[in-house]
């Protein structure tokens, strides 16, 4: 394919730069003053816009997303979330997972998100992995990731509370890339993190577990993993999202825990949107934000990312599938600065992802994300729609838009 030269665009740090992107390595191949590369076959004039890193989005649940209408979920908790799910998933199909997670997708991609992590359930009729097909989710995700290439890297983690081995092992045969878990969720929470550890081991893939979706500062599952991925030297990458309860409790042990998880070599993915949604609802007065600490495991050298996790379904009937608008969360409600706030859904979520660094520079892949804007903080403060994508060095995706002021009140004419 031929090169594209992108003319103008401005970086992160103020400076304008024209830069040659190569399709054929997928990678940035020039970065120069503006001028002085020579023209090209394909330029775009990107005068006006903001170059970023593409976003990647470390935590969806595809297979879930857009059923908050069909579902009839109420307003509630983690757990009212989860029985009106399981409700609607008896009436779940292959086919209808594979058309409601492309249309997800569709919206993640024209905000930016060029790599995507997806849970999916092993979803039953009954409650039980006894009965009817608990893999037509994967299969669907399965066939979604074949027709992405080239636009979207779809990984896929399935996400079981104390499903069979032999099912898992048949998740993983048929394609899967990652084994999740629900601990807190387990009747014997420490059992479960080692059996996914095992399994995952067996298989040679990642795990990412959803720890500590709770506010209770004694629950232990991200402790739990620390201490078991470091016993047993596992080597695949480790994810641990949501971490709620770390931050619920006092600075000096959140501090000890992240250090822990540091020394694991863990990835942490923090989840404002739905986090903030679910939790803290028993607490009327002076209400917990719902946040894993993301200061303290910045500050122990955790590889933090961030997420949009639930998109309009049972666990959230919000959600704009726009990567920026889970940084304007971290500014909002974790304190983070703007820059800190684009690291965890751009570079932080790559690395967490086991991705290549992408972005503006030379030798990076060019997953790129233009945005009409010129400061980090006006993309995350202004919710700006104009938008190019560019994965692998091609354009994927363009958002443009037309506003109309009338200021002067029209005449009517007759």
């Amino acid at each position: 394919m031929p090169s594209l030269l992108l003319r103008g665009a401005r970086l992160p740090d103020g400076d304008v730069r024209d830069l040659l992107l190569a399709p054929d390595s997928g990678l940035v191949a020039r970065v120069a003053p503006p001028g002085l590369l020579p023209p090209g076959p394909q330029e775009l004039d990107l005068t006006g816009y903001l170059l970023l890193p593409a976003p990647a989005e470390p935590h969806a649940h595809l297979d879930k997303a857009l059923t908050w209408d069909m579902a009839g979920a109420l307003p509630g908790d983690l757990p009212s979330a989860v029985t009106a799910w399981r409700a609607y998933a008896a009436r779940v199909t292959e086919e209808d997972v594979f058309q409601r997670a492309g249309r997800a997708v569709d919206e993640l991609c024209a905000n930016g998100v060029t790599a995507v992590r997806t849970h999916v359930d092993l979803l039953t009729d009954d409650g039980s992995h006894s009965t009817g097909d608990p893999l037509r989710g994967l299969r669907a995700l399965l066939r979604l990731r074949s027709r992405l290439r080239g636009r979207v890297r779809l990984q896929i983690a399935v996400l079981h509370i104390d499903a069979p081995d032999e099912l898992l092992h048949q998740a993983l045969d048929l394609g899967a890339d990652l084994l999740g878990d629900c601990p807190h969720l387990s009747a014997d929470p420490a059992a479960s993190v080692e059996r996914t550890l095992r399994i995952a081991a067996e298989h040679h893939v990642g795990v990412d577990l959803h720890a500590d979706e709770t506010l209770d500062p004694g629950a232990g599952d991200l402790r739990l993993l620390a201490r078991a991925v470091r016993e047993r030297g596992f080597v695949p990458g480790v994810t641990a999202s949501h971490c709620v309860s770390l931050g619920a409790v006092e600075p000096d042990e959140a501090a000890r825990t992240a250090k822990e998880v540091a020394a694991a070599g863990i990835g942490v993915v923090a989840l404002p949107l739905t986090n903030l949604y679910l939790q803290g609802r028993g607490h009327p007065s002076s209400t917990p934000r719902g946040l894993t600490a993301v200061r303290a495991l910045l500050d122990a050298g955790v590889k933090v990312a961030a997420g949009g996790d639930n998109i309009r379904d049972p666990f959230n009937p919000v959600g704009r599938a726009d990567p920026l608008e889970t940084a304007s969360l971290l500014v909002t409600a974790g304190h983070l600065a703007p820059d800190e706030a684009l690291h965890a859904v751009t570079a932080g979520a790559r690395a967490v992802l086991g991705l290549p660094a992408a972005g503006p520079c030379e030798g990076a892949v060019a997953d790129l994300l233009a945005v009409r804007a010129q400061t980090v903080s006006e993309v995350l403060g202004a919710s700006c729609p104009e938008r190019l994508v560019f994965a692998g060095g091609r354009l994927v995706s363009r958002t443009s838009v037309v506003r109309e002021l009338y200021r002067d009140r029209p005449t009517a004419r007759s």
